[in-house]
């Protein structure tokens, strides 16, 4: 049934947004009830309002803590149009009917977000305005509620049409209200709980893919990609390109170094990196890594694209590729193939948690953000590791953190030269990281080697040391830690010990 707006309640943080809407709320000669500084915005444009304390009698109290909760507003949207004895109590209380709710809740996940002092926070979580989305969303049969911000757009539309709406139309906005009621309970929730005690994950955005990790599943995001990322060109993301790119992400955040850098990925696990002193030949050196394994892969690099170096990765197919900014000339180039993904990284900004179904439940840890540095490496072998050793192990470490476990790396000079991933044995990953290497005619002679984990017996670093690598990372931690440790001091290669298990499965 269609319902045609005469009476409207605003109340709204964001006034940005409300200019088009505050002259339609006039052409329709709608009656407003409004409050504090949303009051404010509307009589410096011109819009008559009666201000919610004339409605009820009673001021703005507690410093604004209390403002609408009271009868004579939440009867008015509370009451049934097609009851008689509710019409009856509104006019024995002389309660006007309110046909339209507008509310943008106080920012909570942003002032967290910003660091603010935990009495700042407190106060910014809404009371009256989340009521006020509740009541008019359970009433959806008879009130239009416009829960947030970026449902203005919306409202435009409705107030452009004859201020009326359809029942379909109200309750769709009815579920949106309750998606972002739940979402903002559950920042606070979160927020307030030191040890979660039950899950709650809300997300206001959600994106339907083409399909999930197979064709004949479906798949979703849900969240604000837009926040981290901005699509320059190419396809819709896929399921399996956005995992890709997560874990591209998350190893250039960790990239121990601040000269150019270009990494490859592939299933999640890097077969190219390298460090160099200009992104040409970072990208040369990463790709010379494992170039087979390259096709069709996720490129990602930490400095600005220019037409040079868009013109070497153009010689080879690959899916995404990810950078802090391009120039103009590399974008003519690059854009050429439709298909083919841009996306400008804007933040590094990942969720604090990670979240996976298993059987009938959930897991959730934190995100796992520890590094170890080189003032905290822990030489237990008797020779130490010289200078550059020290950056390739630092290097290696990081790469065998974002590697599949059991996962071993190898580096030699600032590239990644061979990695093992995703393995049973630690000694499958290890001889398997030692193939890829000799495969691509590296010569393991001076590289190093790092493990995601302890070595049980001395029999990997007995493989490296024959293989001609020259030092060895590891977290340590194995009771027979002894039996490695003696094993290089038997023939004098460095190891030391970063303290950090980098396990991930």
């Amino acid at each position: 049934m269609e319902k045609k707006i005469k009476t409207a309640l605003i109340s709204v943080f964001h006034k940005s947004g409300l200019e088009r809407i505050v002259d339609l709320l006039r052409e329709n000669d709608i009656t407003i009830y409004s409050t504090g500084g949303t009051l404010k915005f509307l009589q410096e444009s011109g819009i008559v309002a009666m201000p919610v304390e004339d409605l009820t009698t009673y001021p703005s109290i507690l410093g604004g803590r209390v403002k609408t909760l009271h009868p004579k507003v939440f009867g008015g949207i509370l009451n049934r149009r097609n009851s008689q004895e509710d019409l009856a109590q509104i006019a024995e209380f002389d309660i006007p009917q309110i046909d339209l709710v507008v509310v943008d809740l106080y920012p909570f996940e942003e002032t967290v977000a910003n660091a603010s002092t935990h009495p700042e926070i407190i106060e910014k979580i809404d009371i009256g305005g989340i009521s006020l989305i509740r009541a008019a969303a359970k009433n959806y049969e008879d009130v239009v509620v416009i829960p947030s911000q970026n449902e203005y757009s919306r409202l435009e539309k409705i107030l452009s049409e004859e201020a009326t709406t359809s029942q379909e139309t109200r309750k769709q906005l009815a579920a949106k209200a309750f998606q972002i009621s739940s979402n903002y309970d559950a920042q606070i929730q979160n927020y307030l709980n030191d040890t979660p005690t039950n899950l709650l994950i809300t997300e206001s955005t959600s994106k339907t893919l083409r399909y999930g990790e197979n064709p004949h599943q479906k798949g979703y995001f849900f969240g604000d990609l837009s926040k981290m990322l901005e699509q320059i060109s190419g396809k819709e993301l896929s399921y399996n390109n956005l995992l890709d790119i997560d874990a591209a992400c998350k190893l250039m955040k960790d990239n121990p170094s601040q000269l150019p850098t270009f990494a490859i990925l592939k299933h999640n696990n890097a077969c190219g990196y390298a460090i160099r002193e200009n992104l040409v030949d970072a990208w040369k050196e990463a790709l010379q890594g494992d170039p087979i394994s390259a096709f069709g892969g996720i490129l990602i690099c930490n400095k600005p694209v220019s037409l040079e170096v868009a013109e070497e990765i153009d010689k080879i197919f690959y899916e995404v590729l990810i950078a802090p900014s391009f120039d103009q000339e590399a974008l003519e180039l690059l854009t050429k193939k439709k298909k083919r993904i841009l996306l400008k990284i804007k933040n590094f900004d990942f969720n604090q948690s990670t979240v996976r179904t298993i059987l009938n439940g959930q897991l959730v840890q934190d995100l796992d953000q520890d590094l170890v540095k080189e003032e905290n490496l822990d030489t237990v072998s008797n020779e130490k590791p010289s200078p550059n050793q020290i950056k390739d192990l630092l290097l290696a470490n990081v790469l065998v953190k974002h590697t599949k476990s059991n996962g071993i790396v190898l580096v030699k000079n600032q590239q990644l030269i061979g990695s093992g991933t995703g393995q049973t044995s630690r000694v499958d990953a290890l001889n398997q990281a030692i193939h890829k290497a000799k495969n691509f005619n590296f010569d393991l002679k001076g590289a190093v080697m790092a493990s995601d984990a302890f070595f049980p017996f001395p029999d990997c670093v007995k493989i490296a040391y024959e293989s001609g690598l020259s030092a060895v990372i590891q977290p340590g931690g194995s009771i027979k830690d002894k039996d490695s440790i003696e094993y290089c001091n038997s023939v004098g290669m460095p190891m030391v010990f970063s303290g950090f298990r980098h396990f991930k499965h």
